[in-house]
Formats: C-alpha cells, sequence, structure tokens
C-alpha cells in the first residue's frame, strides 16, 4: 500500500512539474515547487482514503499554494476539517480554530471561484449549524452574511437557523422584536421564491416553511398588541402598499387571536382590493361575518361567488354557506332563493339543501286564515322528504323535524271548514316564497 501511494506521487509530481513550467509562478505560487509537491503528497492519500497521511501534507499544499491553484485543495480540506472537528471534540480551544478554517475555507472557494459561490456558502451555513453551539451572535451574523449574499438560493434550512438565532438574540435582549419580525417576514419571502429543482427539494422548503411558521408563533416575539402599534400606523400612512398588507396578514395570522382587529381587516381589504381574487373575497366574508358586519359579509360572498376564478364545486359550497347566513340573519326569502340555486346545481350539497329550505318553511309565520297559517308546514314536510331521499345520512333528523312539523297540520274539520281535502293540489304563497304542495290533515 505504502509502495504503491508513493510511486504514484512520484508520477504526479513529475506531470505536475510539467504544467508547472507552463503556468509559472501564477498559479502555483511564489515557491510552485514545492506547492506543486505537497499538493501531490496530500492528493494521492486522499485518494487512497489515508486521511491522517494525507492531512498534514494538505495543511503544507494549503500554505504554500495559493487558493487559485485549486478548488478540490478548498472542498477536500473541508472534509479534512470535519474530520478534525470530530476527533477533537473534548478539546475546546482547538475545535474551535478548526471550525474558523473550515468556515474560512468556504469563504475562500466563494471568493476565488464565484461560478461555485453559493453553493460554498450554502456549505458554510450548513457547517456553522453543526459546529457553532451556544454562540447566537456568531450565528445570526454569519446567516444574515450568507443571506445577504445568496437571497432566493440561500439554502432553505440557512433561513429558518437564522431565524432561530435572530429570535435568541431578541431573548438575550440584543436584538428588538421589530428586527425579528422582519426577518421572519424576509426569509419567509426568500423561501416562496426558493427554486424547487425536484419533489424532494419541494417537500424539504415546505416542511422548512412550517417550522419557520411555528418557531416564530412559539417565540411569542410579536404580541397582537405590538404588531397592532407596529403596523397600525403603516397601513394608516400608506394603505396601498401591498407587500405590507401581506405582511400584515401573514405575520398577524401566526399570533394567537389577532385576527379579528381593525388592522388586520384593513390589510386583507387592501388585498382584496389590489390583487382581487374568489378566496381574498370569501376571506373577507368571514372576517366580517364574524364581526357582525351582515351587508358587508353578504356583499364580499356575492363577489366571490361570482368571481372567474372559483369552480362549480366551490360556488356550490359558498352558496349554501350564504344561504345558511341569509337564513341565520332572518333572510328567509334570499336564503329560499340561495338554496334552491345549491339544490339545482350540486347532487352531492342537494340533500342538505333540501334541508334548509324545508327549516326555511317551518321556520316561516304567515298570515291569512287557519289554513294558510299552517299550510308552510306542509311545504317543510315536502323538502325534508326530499333531503332524506336524496341524502341517506339526513333521513334520522329529517324524520324527527317532519314528526314535529305534522302535528301542526290542520284537523281534518278545520280543512273541511275552508272547503280542502287530503291530497289536494295548494299552492302556498308567504314572505317572499312559493311553493306547490298537497294538503294533509290530522284528525
Amino acid at each position: 500500500m505504502k509502495k504503491s501511494v508513493s510511486l504514484s506521487i512520484l508520477i504526479s509530481i513529475a506531470a505536475l512539474f510539467v504544467s508547472g513550467n507552463l503556468f509559472a509562478q501564477g498559479k502555483w505560487g511564489a515557491d510552485s515547487a514545492e506547492c506543486i509537491k505537497y499538493m501531490s503528497y496530500y492528493k494521492e492519500y486522499y485518494k487512497q482514503k489515508a486521511y491522517d497521511e494525507a492531512t498534514p501534507n494538505w495543511r503544507k499544499a494549503y500554505s504554500l499554494c495559493p487558493a487559485t491553484a485549486s478548488q478540490n485543495m478548498l472542498i477536500d480540506g473541508a472534509v479534512l476539517m470535519r474530520r478534525l472537528i470530530s476527533k477533537n471534540a473534548s478539546d475546546a480551544a482547538y475545535r474551535n480554530a478548526l471550525v474558523d478554517t473550515l468556515l474560512t475555507l468556504h469563504e475562500t472557494r466563494a471568493q476565488y471561484y464565484p461560478k461555485y459561490a453559493v453553493t460554498a456558502l450554502n456549505n458554510k451555513g450548513l457547517d456553522m449549524a453543526n459546529y457553532i453551539k451556544n454562540d447566537s451572535e456568531k450565528l445570526y451574523t454569519g446567516y444574515e452574511g450568507i443571506i445577504e449574499r445568496n437571497a432566493e438560493q440561500t439554502k432553505s434550512q440557512i433561513l429558518l437557523y437564522d431565524l432561530q438565532a435572530a429570535i435568541d438574540q431578541y431573548q438575550g435582549g440584543s436584538l428588538d422584536a421589530e428586527t425579528v419580525i422582519n426577518i421572519f417576514q424576509r426569509n419567509s419571502d426568500l423561501l416562496e421564491k426558493a427554486p424547487s429543482n425536484n419533489e424532494i427539494e419541494k417537500e424539504q422548503n415546505q416542511k422548512v416553511k412550517q417550522d419557520m411558521g411555528n418557531v416564530f408563533a412559539a417565540s411569542k416575539v410579536a404580541s397582537c398588541d405590538h404588531l397592532i402599534e407596529l403596523y397600525g400606523p403603516r397601513i394608516e400612512a400608506d394603505p396601498e402598499n401591498l407587500k405590507l398588507a401581506q405582511t400584515i396578514v401573514k405575520t398577524m395570522s401566526m399570533t394567537d387571536d389577532c385576527n379579528s382587529n381593525d388592522i388586520y381587516l384593513k390589510a386583507v381589504t387592501t388585498m382584496y382590493k389590489l390583487e382581487p381574487s374568489a378566496n381574498s373575497a370569501y376571506y373577507l366574508f368571514k372576517l366580517h361575518s364574524a364581526r357582525g358586519n351582515v351587508d358587508e359579509a353578504i356583499k364580499y360572498m356575492e363577489e366571490a361567488i361570482a368571481s372567474d376564478d372559483s369552480d362549480s364545486y366551490t360556488d356550490a359550497d359558498w352558496n349554501y354557506e350564504l344561504a345558511t347566513y341569509y337564513f341565520k340573519n332572518g333572510m328567509n326569502s334570499k336564503a329560499f332563493e340561495c338554496a334552491n340555486t345549491v339544490a339545482a346545481s350540486s347532487e352531492k350539497l342537494a340533500g342538505k339543501a333540501y334541508f334548509l329550505i324545508g327549516t326555511i318553511w317551518g321556520a316561516t309565520r304567515c298570515g291569512g286564515d287557519e289554513i294558510a297559517a299552517r299550510a308552510p308546514f306542509w311545504v317543510a314536510c315536502d323538502y325534508m322528504i326530499k333531503a332524506k331521499n336524496a341524502d341517506e345520512t339526513l333521513t334520522e333528523a329529517a324524520n324527527q323535524y317532519i314528526s314535529q312539523y305534522s302535528t301542526y297540520f290542520p284537523k281534518s274539520e278545520e280543512a273541511f271548514m275552508y272547503d280542502i281535502t287530503n291530497g289536494q293540489s295548494y299552492t302556498v304563497v308567504c314572505g317572499g316564497m312559493r311553493a306547490n304542495t298537497t294538503v294533509r290533515t290530522n284528525k
């Protein structure tokens, strides 16, 4: 083994001397012969995985050769440094010096081989996370430098590590809450832009995104009161700023009980105004309905349903939700109309729509004679029958309502007094609604 390595070294040295004469001192430095010799020594040992023998020769080559001599010298040196760091874990001073050398190798590679700068800096960030412990300031400063240069090409894990380091600095009193909030938003934006070359990277980026949100929320850096104090004046001064509005919505959404204030509502409204969509209109419906702003809620839901970017399945769901909202707010005729639209357009929701219509008729009180007052209960039962026929999961509930509503049917002698009989067709017109039904009486 030793003889084989030695012979290879001699052959390599000879070859490098020939090429060294061609490049003179430019590539190999002032002492080109020594540089070439030790470069060859370490490489041959390294190829044979004789790392203990490779290390002193690499050190000599690194001290003699300029960085431009070989990019592999820097890459191989990083591997050797990591091995030494692991072997010298108990010697804190030596280990720290080795870590500094490792990080310097990445920086040197980024400086002299700009084509590979992104990779070198990302590797630096990962090595920082692995080898620097209990020094949030050094980690934060280092990560920020990497992110400044790599931007959206920063490895997703480094964005997460940077946020954690910033939170640690905040908790230690070195950063204020606003800085940490801005870092969270910036890193989130960079992650959105990060390239995903394959499904594995895509899944990894998605996981980091979720982890960043969890870390930020758990840190309690941003209390809702603080966010209102921070963002309130900004959105008042610049209400048309889409990026600001998006930042407010994203940050407040991750803070406990922070989506029912005026600042949040203004930010969502700005987003909808500047970039209207069915989903943002629907979200505004939810916000306004939660605050009891009935007219505003209905307006936004109608806009969501009318939007071109919602499909028929979503429209059916939203129409059903709107019908229910109408009913809860005493707008029975609107609820009836909307629920009928659902029943006609969605087989999946038809049963629920019929059930709702039956409930609407059962809650409707009509004027007129005794028969007219009781006629809505016939219609209510008609729709409950339709509901259980369309959706068998509604059978039990529908039967309960049918039993309840049937008790309000007129007695046969009452019907006789108004010249109507069982089985006769009857039209009910009441509260802006109309339905054809069949007379039913109780004995």
